[in-house]
Parts: C-alpha cells; structure tokens; sequence
C-alpha cells in the first residue's frame, strides 16, 4: 500500500476515535472542487459542460478552510476543474498543511510546471497526477496529444524536488489487461507513491457516454490486471480490501457520506459522482437531510455500475477495523483472482418494463450465469 505509515497513523486514529463515540456516518475525505474551469476537455468529464458565469465561480479561501473544519476529515482531495487556474490554490493548501490535513491536490499536470516554485515539498502536500494509461490510451482520454508526455517530465520534475507524486488513473471501455499491467510497471518506474485506481463513473455530462465500463466488465478487466501484476510489488493508494472489491470478491454498499463534496454550488447531494441531486448549505444540513437510502448499487439506477474509489474505499477500510485478519491476508496474498464472484447486490427499483415490481435481482442472476461459467 503506498501511503506513509505516519498517515495511515493518522487516519486510523482519527476512525478508531469516531468509533468509540458511537458515530454512524463521518466523512473520511472531504472532496473539494473549488471551481470547474478546466484547461482540458476529457471525454469521461463534462465538468466543463456549464455556463461561462457557473465556470468563473470560485470556493474563496474562507470557503476552503470553513469545509474542513465543518466536517473534520483527515485528509482533502481538491480537484475541479483544473485547481491550479485558482488563484488562492497556494494559500488554500498551505491553510489546510497549517491544519494538518492529508492534501490530495488533483491535476493534469499542465500548469504544474510553472505552477511548481509556489509549493515546498511536505508529508502533508501530495500532488496526484492525472494519467489515464500509456501515452495513446491517456492522451485518447483527455483528448490532446503530447499531455502525456508533459505528465511524465512534470512527475519526474516533482519527485526530484522531494515532493509526495502519485498518479490518479480511471480506466474505461477498451481497456487491455496487458496495457495497464505496462501502464503500471511504467508507474513504479517514475518512483511514484503510489497509483489510485478505479472505472470510471458514468457522469450524466460526460460528453461521451460509450466509455464506461459496466460492473461485471470492471470486476473480470480488474482480475486480469491482478493477475499480471502477482510479484511485481505494484503500489496501489488505496485499501486492499478496495482492490479486492474491485476483483469481485466483496459484497459492499457504498458510503457516499464518507468522501463528501463541497463545490460552488455548496454541499452536494449525496456524493461527488451525482449530479441533480440537490445541495445543502452546510455539511450539519448534508448529513442530517439526504436520503441516504436512495442511494447506492441496488437502491438507484444512477449507481448501477458504480464501482468508484469515492464510494467504496470508506466501506473497504470500515470493513478492514471491523474484520482486522481478512484486510490482513488480502493485503499479504492479494485479492483472489480466479472462482466466483461475491454476489451482487439485489436491485430494489422497479424495472421500467415492469413498474409493478418492486424487487429484481438482474444483477445476482447475471453472477450467478457468469459463476457458473466460471466452475
């Protein structure tokens, strides 16, 4: 796992305290989009698919600071949007380094270079580069070529200086096993801390809506990246039990309360992935009035296929404190990479072939079919 044990540390703590008060639902990192305006036009995205007035709003400084100590998290992910066209990006991350929270800054690296003589180099500061795969694959996604190779000098440029890199990477329709496996290898050559891996989320403005990868496809694409990737000591940023979620051999609900967002339009409801759901003004009013049960794998139609770090990863660690010995040999032997599947989640939706049901199970079936195929 690539990240330092004084942060793992942290984090840990910081659970185990809100445990033993009896919390039910705390946030594990805030997600911030302090604007959309993005120098870039990926594919998988549409954030820039707003009105010029909605792309020239900003999250002030007080407004970034107000967020976390609104909902006290440990750590910050701060995207867009492009973070480094906001202007008070440097003040943003050095009040958040003053309060020591884990920053995340999220970017496709091209304003970085220049960017870079504004930061020091600090546990607290990591930059998380956007890359997609190898040179075709990413400059594919983010549709212009040569930002691949701009990522990779600026990553080797950053980690020279003695900055925190890892590499943000979200894998879509098409991909190849033995591409991503290369992708990977390539990775840990750069010396990176890590690399946070996940499908990509069907986003309702996303300018094409053919790239996603469906759940079944993501779990049998993840398997064989596993596969290729046994002994090769690959750092991933995030849980074992996460991975092994992503290998289809966990039953878990989400917890969209655990990585909440706060953008221009205030507290979004219910997560970082959904849009049109609503926003609340302050994150007491997030926690208290969403409905938390409209949401997740089985429970909304917008979440089918929904496999996301965003989502998953605080049920993957809130599983690892509750089934310490089980987190313990995944992270020692990997996740399992061949038999069935755990079963999927029942859909409690109505279908809308059949709007007098209140319960299908498409999902269980399909695993059911494909286990069989399997044995």
């Amino acid at each position: 796992m690539g990240v330092p044990l004084k942060q793992q540390y942290s984090i840990a703590k910081y659970l185990i305290g809100n445990k033993l008060k009896g919390v039910k639902r705390y946030p594990l990192v805030l997600m911030l989009e302090p604007l959309f305006r993005c120098n870039l036009a990926c594919s998988g995205c549409g954030k820039i698919d707003y009105p010029e007035d909605i792309l020239d709003k900003r999250l002030s400084y007080k407004d970034c600071m107000d967020a976390i100590d609104e909902c006290g998290a440990p750590v910050v992910s701060i995207a867009g949007g492009e973070p480094l066209i906001h202007k008070e990006m440097q003040e943003i991350i050095k009040g958040y380094i003053a309060k020591k929270k884990y920053v995340y800054l999220c970017t496709n690296a091209l304003l970085l270079d220049k960017k870079m003589d504004e930061y020091s180099p600090s546990p607290y500061l990591t930059f998380s580069i956007h890359l997609d795969g190898n040179k075709d694959r990413h400059d594919a996604s983010v549709c212009r070529d040569g930002v691949y190779e701009k990522c990779v000098e600026v990553i080797k440029k950053a980690i020279s200086r003695g900055f925190r890199v890892t590499i943000n990477c979200t894998l879509f329709q098409g991909e190849d096993a033995d591409e991503v496996a290369e992708f990977m290898d390539t990775a840990m050559s750069l010396g990176v801390e890590g690399v946070t891996i996940s499908p990509g989320y069907s986003y309702e403005r996303a300018p094409k809506q053919d790239v996603f990868l469906k759940r079944k496809e993501s779990k049998d694409l993840f398997r064989n990246i596993f596969k290729l990737g046994k002994g090769k000591k690959w750092r991933f940023n995030q849980s074992s039990l996460y991975l092994d979620f992503l290998a289809g051999n966990q039953t878990y609900e989400c917890m969209p309360w655990g990585n909440p967002t706060r953008n221009v339009f205030g507290w979004q409801k219910p997560c970082y992935l959904l849009v049109g759901e609503g926003y609340a003004n302050t994150f007491k009013e997030l926690m208290e009035d969403t409905e938390w049960d409209n949401y997740g794998t089985g429970k909304n139609p917008k979440c089918a296929n929904c496999m996301v770090h965003c989502g998953y990863e605080a049920t993957a660690v809130d599983d690892a404190f509750s089934n310490p010995f089980k987190a313990l040999k995944v992270s020692m032997l990997g996740p399992k990479l061949t038999g069935s599947m755990a079963p999927e989640l029942p859909i409690q939706y109505a279908d809308p072939k059949t709007p007098d049901l209140k319960v299908i199970n498409i999902n269980n079936q399909e695993q059911k079919d494909s286990n069989k195929q399997v044995a």
